[in-house]
C-alpha cells in the first residue's frame, strides 16, 4: 500500500474517532446515553521481500460502554424505590389526617362523652342535652368527614392507576417498535450494532421499570422479550401486549390492572401479584393501608354507634318516651361479581358489633360447597355443602350474618364488606334533647313502714324490655320475694336467681335486685319512671361506655382508634427509613453504572485533543507522500 493511502487510512480513521467523540460531547446530558467508542486496529501488513509492511489503520466498529449487569441492578432498584417512594406518598396522607390533634375522630368521641357525663351530671338541664345533641352531631359529621376523606384516595389510586397504565403502554410499544428498527439496522449493517437505538430501548426499559416491575430476557441477541414479575408478558420481539386499568369485577369501584393475553382477550389480575413501580406501590398501598384504615374507621363508627343506640333503647326520655335510636348506622356492602351467571342474591347485617371485625370476605361456590373466605388472613370461615342446602342460607363469621336467597352457579362469588363504607351513612338522627334517654325505665321505692334494712334497685334492663304496665309491690314473705299488681293479682317473673346475700327477678326483660335484711312484711314499690326528670341511670351507663371494651372485647373506642394511628404511624415510619435507603442503594448502583457507561467531558476533551493531533500527523503523512509525488514527477520532466 502506497504511503498516501496509508496516511489517508489514518486521516479517516482520525475523523472516525473524531466524530465519536463529539457525539459523545453532544449526548454527555442525554438520558440514558451510553458512552461510544470507536474501536480501532491495524490495517494489517504486506510482505515485499524485505519484510512486511503495514498497510495503516482502520476503524471495525463501534461500540458502547455498557455492561447488562449493571444496567438490569439499576432498573430492579429504581423500581423498588419507585415503589416504596409512592407508597411512602400515599401513606403519609392517612398518617398526617389520623395523627392531626386539632380534627381526630379521638377528640371529638371524647368531647362527645365529655357531653353524654354532663347529662348525667344534670339529667334534667336542657342546655346539658342540647350539648350532647351538638356534640353528637360533630362526631357524626367528623366520622363522614374521615370516611370522605379515604373515599377521595380510592378515587386518586383508581385515576394514578389509569394514566400510570396509559404510560406503560406508550413504553411497551416503544420497546417493541425499539426491536423491529435494531433488527432491521444491525442486519443492513452487517452485524454492527445500532448504538443509539440500544440506548433508545435501553432507556424506554428503565423508565418501564419504574412504572412496573418488569423481567426482560434477549432473544436471539438483539431482542427484548418484556414480562412482568409473574410471566405475563408486555413485549415480545416486535409485537406489544397492552395493560388495560378496567373496572374490577368483584368490586364496580376501584380500578385494577388487567392485562392483554397473546391469544386474545384480557385478564385481570390480582392486586398481590402487580409488584414493583409507582403501580405496585399504588396496588400495595390500597390492599395494605387504605382498605384496612377505611374499614377501621367504619368498624369504629359501627360499634359506637350500634352500643350507644343500644343503651339508650334502654332507658326512656324527659317525656317518659322509650329511648331510639341517637344514630343512624352503616350496614354492611355486598357486591355482586360482575361474572356471575347465577341468580341468587347475598344479603348481609352486622348481628354482633362486638365480634366485628375490619376484614372484606368473599363468598365463592366451586359446584359443591359454599366457601367463605376472610380477605386479610385468607382463613375459611365457613365450608357449607350446597347439597341438601335450604334457602335461604345462613352463613355468618365474626358478628355478620349473610343470607343467600337461592342456590349460586358454579364459579360464582360475592365480596362482602362489613365496614368499608359503613362511616359514609353514620348520622345522628335524634334532634329532640328530650328525646335523650337519660333515665332508667323503672324506679324502685321502699315503703315508709319497712322494719328491716333490706335493699331494692332495678340492676339491669335487657334489649327488648317493655315498660311495666302499673306499679307492683314487691312483699318479703320470709324467704324471699311474691309480686303482685294494683289490684292484688300475683305476677310471676320471668325468671329470677340468687347470688351471695343479692336475688334479682326479671319483670318484662329488667332485673330488679333485692339484698340487705329485710323483715317479713316489708315491701317495695315498683313502677314506671315517667316523671323521673332527675334520674341519670342510664346515662351513667351509656357514659361507661366510653372505657367499656366493646371492640372485639378487648378495646374501648379510643383503644381501637389509637391502634389505627399507631399502626398507620409505624408504617409510614418504616417506609421513610426502608425508601431513604433504597434511594441510597440505587443512587449508589446508578453511580456504578455511569462509570462504565456516563461521559466525562474531561476525558473526551483529552480524546477529542489526541484524535485532532492523530489526523494532523496523518495529514502530516499525506503531505510527505504528495511533496515526494511531485519530487518523483519533477525527475521525469
Amino acid at each position: 500500500m502506497s504511503l498516501f493511502n496509508i496516511g489517508l487510512s489514518g486521516l479517516n480513521t482520525a475523523q472516525n474517532a473524531l466524530t465519536t467523540v463529539s457525539h459523545n460531547l453532544s449526548n454527555s446530558t442525554t438520558p440514558g446515553y451510553s458512552r461510544q467508542n470507536a474501536i480501532i486496529a491495524s490495517a494489517g501488513a504486506l510482505y515485499q521481500g524485505s519484510g512486511y509492511y503495514g498497510q495503516g489503520v482502520q476503524t471495525t466498529s463501534v461500540t458502547r460502554s455498557y455492561s447488562a449487569f449493571l444496567t438490569t441492578q439499576l432498573n430492579n432498584a429504581q423500581s423498588l424505590s419507585s415503589q416504596l417512594s409512592t407508597y411512602q406518598t400515599q401513606i403519609s396522607q392517612i398518617d398526617n389526617l389520623l395523627s392531626n390533634s386539632t380534627s381526630s375522630l379521638s377528640k371529638v368521641m371524647q368531647s362527645f362523652f365529655s357531653a353524654v357525663q354532663g347529662v348525667a351530671n344534670t339529667p334534667a338541664d336542657p342546655s346539658a342535652r342540647q350539648n350532647m345533641i351538638s356534640s353528637a352531631q360533630t362526631l357524626a359529621g367528623q366520622m363522614r368527614s374521615t370516611s370522605d376523606f379515604f373515599t377521595q384516595l380510592q378515587s386518586g389510586v383508581n385515576t394514578q392507576l389509569k394514566s400510570s397504565v396509559t404510560q406503560v403502554n406508550d413504553y411497551t410499544k416503544q420497546i417493541a417498535t425499539l426491536n423491529t428498527q435494531i433488527a432491521a439496522a444491525t442486519a443492513s449493517g452487517n452485524g454492527q450494532p445500532p448504538n443509539d437505538l440500544l440506548d433508545q430501548r435501553d432507556q424506554a426499559v428503565s423508565s418501564l421499570s419504574q412504572l412496573i416491575g418488569v423481567k426482560v430476557v434477549v432473544q436471539d441477541g438483539t431482542s427484548y422479550n418484556v414480562s412482568l414479575s409473574d410471566g405475563e408478558p408486555l413485549v415480545l420481539g416486535g409485537t406489544s401486549y397492552s395493560m388495560q386499568a378496567v373496572t374490577s369485577s368483584a368490586d364496580p369501584s376501584r380500578t385494577v390492572v388487567a392485562i392483554s393475553r397473546p391469544g386474545g382477550g384480557a385478564m385481570q389480575l390480582d392486586d398481590s401479584t402487580v409488584s414493583g413501580g409507582s403501580i405496585g406501590g399504588l396496588l400495595q398501598f390500597r390492599s395494605q393501608t387504605l382498605d384496612p384504615a377505611q374499614n377501621a374507621i367504619g368498624q369504629l363508627s359501627v360499634v359506637l354507634g350500634q352500643t350507644v343506640n343500644a343503651q339508650q333503647a334502654l332507658g326512656i326520655g324527659l317525656t317518659g318516651q322509650q329511648g331510639t335510636n341517637l344514630f343512624q348506622v352503616g350496614t354492611p356492602t355486598v357486591l355482586t361479581n360482575a361474572n356471575n351467571t347465577g341468580n341468587a342474591q347475598l344479603n348481609a347485617s352486622v348481628t354482633n358489633s362486638s365480634a366485628l371485625t375490619n376484614s372484606d370476605y368473599t363468598l365463592s361456590f366451586d359446584g359443591t360447597n359454599y366457601t367463605l373466605v376472610r380477605a386479610s388472613d385468607k382463613q375459611t370461615m365457613a365450608t357449607v355443602a350446597a347439597a341438601g342446602a335450604t334457602y335461604p342460607l345462613s352463613i355468618s363469621a365474626d358478628g355478620v350474618t349473610m343470607q343467600l336467597t337461592a342456590g349460586m352457579v358454579s364459579g360464582d362469588s360475592f365480596q362482602v364488606q362489613p365496614t368499608r363504607n359503613a362511616a359514609a351513612s353514620f348520622n345522628l338522627i335524634m334532634t329532640d334533647p328530650a328525646g335523650i334517654a337519660a333515665a332508667a325505665p323503672s324506679r324502685v321505692d321502699a315503703t315508709s313502714t319497712n322494719t328491716g334494712s333490706g335493699t331494692a334497685s332495678l340492676s339491669s334492663v335487657a334489649p327488648g324490655y317493655t315498660m311495666l304496665a302499673g306499679p307492683l309491690t314487691a312483699t318479703y314473705n320470709g324467704a324471699g320475694y311474691t309480686f303482685t299488681d294494683a289490684t292484688g293479682a300475683a305476677v310471676t317473673p320471668t325468671s329470677s336467681s340468687t347470688s351471695g346475700s343479692t336475688t334479682s327477678y326479671v319483670i318484662n326483660g329488667q332485673t330488679f335486685s333485692f339484698g340487705g335484711t329485710p323483715k317479713t312484711g316489708d315491701t317495695f314499690k315498683l313502677s314506671s319512671n315517667v316523671g323521673g326528670v332527675s334520674n341519670n341511670s342510664n346515662m351513667l351507663q351509656m357514659a361507661a361506655l366510653q372505657n367499656a371494651k366493646t371492640i372485639g372485647g378487648i378495646s374501648s373506642y379510643n383503644d381501637a382508634y389509637a391502634q389505627l394511628v399507631n399502626s398507620v404511624g409505624s408504617q409510614a415510619n418504616s417506609l421513610n427509613v426502608a425508601a431513604t435507603s433504597q434511594q441510597s442503594i440505587t443512587t449508589q448502583i446508578q453511580t456504578q453504572q455511569q462509570s462504565v457507561s456516563g461521559v466525562n467531558v474531561d476525558e473526551e476533551t483529552v480524546s477529542l485533543m489526541q484524535y485532532q493531533q492523530l489526523y494532523q500527523a496523518n495529514a502530516q503523512v499525506i503531505q510527505a507522500a504528495n511533496t515526494m509525488f511531485q519530487t518523483l514527477l519533477g525527475i521525469a520532466n
